[in-house]
């Protein structure tokens, strides 16, 4: 702490104080120091802790980025209560920025996500909140910091990998309930039992049923779209074969939820692998709140597969996807 006259000014006051000169007061961040007597250094790690603590949210007026005839359009196409685009970057250029860039569309709509939970949060404070897993989750997660709802609880509405990642759905729900102090769960099970009879054993269990009921009360589950393409998470994971996926393109599959795989018109295909993975059904996420998060034009058949069956009442997806999604027919 530093001193002010005769009383002790804390680090969070002091932060509180730079982030309002410097946000609000529109001072420079020397000026900032000057005022506050105290180096740029200092004020530049202030504002930045500001920000990671969730003492400054920054946040993009929608109507000033462009879209909102696109997020309209969907909207209205599918049925769905909001549709939430992130900003567009535009074509291709074909310079090598593309593959820069790539990982803008994962972090953008990672943020938005993230703020369309914070607001879910505020209006219920013991909120049930389902999640999946991927990229796109875990960028959620890492936006989460500074929000405080120890009544919440989060549960994952798919089984575990078994690869250590950010995006496994244990690391998904034990980085939400950390940092919103909230309570973690997990549906204690494989993602892909190896037989159907071995599934149907393991979703008897009494603490897979009691998982899966949390699951089904979720006042709110945000899931994220596979593709059925090599660069997929779940070929890189191994957890479906090459072969695998060739069946499931010649009986129309177009993508996937929770391994849960669908046709362009949203129907479940008949695939032996849906009848092994471990995770709330298609029918189950039709009748909760259902956010699809979509990142990359690389999902766009699964995104218009998944839209088409009706089980989802918002997305949540990046600008030049959704532009590409307005266009097609």
């Amino acid at each position: 702490m530093r001193w002010n006259g005769t009383e002790p000014v804390e680090d969070d006051v002091l932060m509180a104080r730079a982030a309002w000169l410097y946000y609000v007061g529109g001072l420079n961040q020397e000026a900032t120091a000057k005022r506050l007597n105290t180096t740029r250094a200092r004020v530049n790690k202030m504002l930045s802790d500001a920000r990671e603590t969730g003492l400054v949210s920054i946040t993009i007026n929608p109507a000033n980025v462009g879209l909102l005839p696109v997020e309209e359009l969907i909207r209205t196409r599918y049925g769905l209560d909001f549709c939430i685009c992130t900003p567009a970057l535009g074509p291709d250029p074909g310079d090598g920025s593309a593959a820069v860039l790539a990982p803008f569309a994962f972090r953008a709509v990672g943020a938005a996500a993230a703020a369309h939970l914070r607001r879910h949060l505020s209006e219920e404070p013991n909120a049930v909140i389902g999640t999946g897993w991927g990229r796109t989750l875990e960028q959620m997660t890492l936006q989460m910091a500074g929000v405080s709802a120890p009544g919440a609880r989060f549960i994952s509405l798919m089984g575990s990998l078994t690869a250590n990642s950010a995006y496994n759905p244990f690391e998904v729900v034990h980085s939400l309930a950390r940092s919103t102090r909230g309570e973690g769960f997990f549906l204690p099970a494989p993602f892909i039992a190896d037989t159907p009879e071995a599934r149907a054993v393991l979703i008897a269990q009494q603490s897979v049923q009691h998982a899966m009921a949390l699951g089904r009360s979720a006042t709110m589950a945000y899931i994220s779209l596979g593709e059925l393409r090599e660069g997929s998470l779940l070929r890189e994971q191994g957890m479906i074969t090459a072969a695998e996926m060739a069946d499931l393109r010649a009986l129309g599959a177009v993508g996937d939820t929770n391994g849960l795989f669908f046709d362009i018109q949203g129907r479940a295909v008949a695939h032996p692998l849906n009848l092994r993975t471990i995770a709330l059904g298609l029918e189950d996420l039709r009748k909760i709140s259902t956010v699809a998060l979509v990142a990359g034009r690389s999902k766009l058949s699964a995104t218009r597969g998944f839209l088409a069956s009706g089980i989802a009442r918002g997305l949540i997806i990046d600008g030049d996807t959704a532009i590409e999604l307005a266009d097609a027919p």
